[in-house]
């Protein structure tokens, strides 16, 4: 057998939320309240059958009907425009907001950049190890490349010093031959 239907209202800014449900969590849930509106004096069953009447033809339906006319709202504002009140200190704001009012002024910091940015910096670091390395390496290479003229130079001149002392003994030798063959 299902349960008995309750009619339960809350405020919703120039509105009350009806809604008929079985029980005040049920009630809560339909309105999406996070926190016991009941409890808080905030919201409260209704015993009036003319204003039970809609929500208990629609129930689990949250209705929103007006209270009062545009008129009566704009009668119950201040003749006097209302100042900006002075700002509080953070710490009155903390003592006074409740934890999800804390959760929407507080921002979600950004993620942490320290793991890209130790990337890069070894990146960096590898590099210009990189490049001291091939200096050094092309400064070699370059020493290497005047050694191996200055070899080849001082090779040329002492191969044509021999070559010349060869051609020499190989002249003196022939001629040596022919005086030999000679005798």
């Amino acid at each position: 057998m299902p349960r008995k239907l309750k009619v339960f209202r809350t405020s919703i800014g120039f509105h009350d939320a009806y809604v008929a449900a079985p029980s005040q969590k049920a009630a809560l849930t339909a309105w999406g309240a996070t926190a016991n509106l009941f409890t808080r004096g905030m919201a409260e069953e209704v015993l009036d059958p003319k204003l039970m009447e809609e929500p208990l033809s629609r129930p689990g339906e949250v209705i929103r009907k007006a209270r009062g006319t545009m008129a009566d709202h704009l009668a119950a504002l201040p003749e006097a425009p209302i100042k900006p009140a002075k700002l509080r200190s953070k710490n009155a704001d903390r003592r006074t907001a409740t934890p999800a009012a804390k959760n929407k002024r507080r921002p979600v910091p950004p993620p942490s950049r320290k793991k890209l940015d130790a990337a890069v910096e070894a990146v960096r670091v590898a590099e210009l190890a990189y490049a001291e390395q091939r200096r050094e390496l092309e400064e070699r290479e370059a020493e290497v490349r005047r050694v191996r003229r200055a070899l080849e130079g001082e090779h040329a001149g002492r191969m044509k010093e021999l070559e010349e002392r060869r051609a020499s003994a190989e002249a003196d030798y022939r001629s040596a031959i022919e005086q030999w063959k000679q005798t």
